[in-house]
């Protein structure tokens, strides 16, 4: 019963990697994480619960590198949730060296003979319980304790990077995102959960390797067991789970920087968020035509608004919209974005809108991120300074 637990955690990855991989590249690591999370699961539970001769080699060492990648994929979950850009910078990869790391230190157990695999399994985990092998740099019990340690450390630095990161957005824009309340919600709670089995597999490892001593009272031998570590370890993988479910906009679509008002209940909420992917013989005039009615609301003067941004909004594959702009429109999405900003400028001023505002003013106002990169945007398009076409259209006046 308890293989249920980690199957269901596979097909929710599944569901993630379905629906999110299409509208937004950077929940992909959400759904890697959940994978790898699942799959942990259910080694452990083919080394420790079939009993099985076949599973126990299978499930034994070669697995290992898994722990290793949940750390960097939550981080990179939680480091591209808040960036405009979704891509990793090429030294995020050296987060992933502890997984290679590990993979070729095991090496002396993995090119054995399966057979041999299988006998060494079967001795260590139903007989002796002496988990001692001979691996290349660093021995087994080494292994055992530094990847609790691991996720425990990329659980806490994911915590401190998010907060620090708020506090940064507040400091610079004055104001959080839209649904930064429901981005904190979420990844505190999955964050704190890797926490609790880290933890707990951290005190079984120590069972294992003969260090006792007492919590409150009570030996350790007697919370940190074989039976209670599974139990809270498939247990806390199989909640993160079930907890996605109950943030349908984390499940069902793009996180976004805007959250749609008006739902009755949570049955409306989950249909808005459904990705409608367009069909492949969508028209450059079906395109124009819904982003005639998208821009009416002036979406991109918000400093977050991306091509993923607006691929979730329109419930359109980046892909598609990226092959409108590349192909179609030949300009790329960054200059049609910085386009319509000075055009939205442009006009403010023609207006009278922006008589008394500074020139920082109205590069924020327009989604600009600075000022230096607003006048240098204004001057490319409009051959002058945002300040010389002001003294222009006042002269005009």
């Amino acid at each position: 019963m308890a293989i249920l637990f980690p199957l269901f955690g596979i097909f929710t990855s599944f569901i993630l990697l379905y629906y999110l991989s299409s509208l937004n590249r950077s929940n992909i690591f959400l759904a890697l994480f959940f994978l790898c999370c699942n799959l942990v699961v259910m080694v452990y539970y083919g080394l420790h619960f079939t009993k099985d001769l076949f599973w126990e080699g299978v499930s034994f060492v070669h697995w290992l590198p898994l722990s290793y990648l949940l750390g960097p994929l939550l981080f990179y979950y939680v480091k591209t949730t808040l960036a405009d850009n979704n891509k990793l910078e090429k030294w995020d990869w050296l987060h992933l060296l502890p997984a290679a790391f590990i993979i070729v230190n095991c090496l002396p157990f993995t090119t054995l003979p399966f057979d041999q695999k299988v006998q060494i399994a079967h001795e260590i985990v139903n007989v002796t319980e002496n988990y001692t092998l001979d691996f290349n740099f660093v021995s087994f019990e080494f292994i055992l304790y530094s990847r609790s340690i691991h996720l425990l450390l990329y659980a806490i630095f994911s915590i401190g990077y998010f907060y620090f990161r708020s506090k940064a957005i507040l400091k610079k824009f004055n104001k959080l995102p839209s649904n930064h309340s429901i981005i904190s919600r979420w990844l505190y709670l999955l964050c704190m959960i890797q926490i609790v089995i880290a933890i707990n597999s951290i005190g079984h490892m120590s069972t294992l390797y003969g260090i006792q001593f007492n919590i409150f009272g009570v030996p350790t031998t007697s919370i940190f067991t074989e039976k209670y570590y599974f139990e809270i370890c498939g247990g806390g993988f199989f909640l993160q789970n079930i907890f996605l479910f109950l943030f349908p906009k984390i499940l069902y679509g793009n996180v976004s920087y805007t959250i749609e008002k008006g739902k009755d209940n949570i049955i409306d909420e989950i249909k808005s968020n459904l990705p409608k992917k367009q069909k492949e013989t969508a028209t450059v005039q079906d395109i124009e035509n819904i982003l005639q009615g998208y821009l009416i609301s002036s979406p991109y003067i918000q400093k977050e608004f991306s091509l993923s941004q607006m691929s979730f909004d329109l419930k359109i594959p980046e892909r598609f919209l990226s092959n409108y702009f590349n192909k179609e429109l030949n300009i790329t999405f960054s200059d049609w974005r910085k386009n319509l900003r000075i055009d939205h400028v442009c006009k403010l001023i023609e207006d009278g809108e922006a008589k008394n505002l500074t020139i920082e003013a109205i590069s924020t106002n327009a989604g600009f991120a600075s000022r230096s990169k607003f006048i240098d945007a204004f001057k490319e398009r409009k051959g002058v300074t945002p300040s010389a076409f002001i003294k222009s259209i006042t002269l005009k006046d």
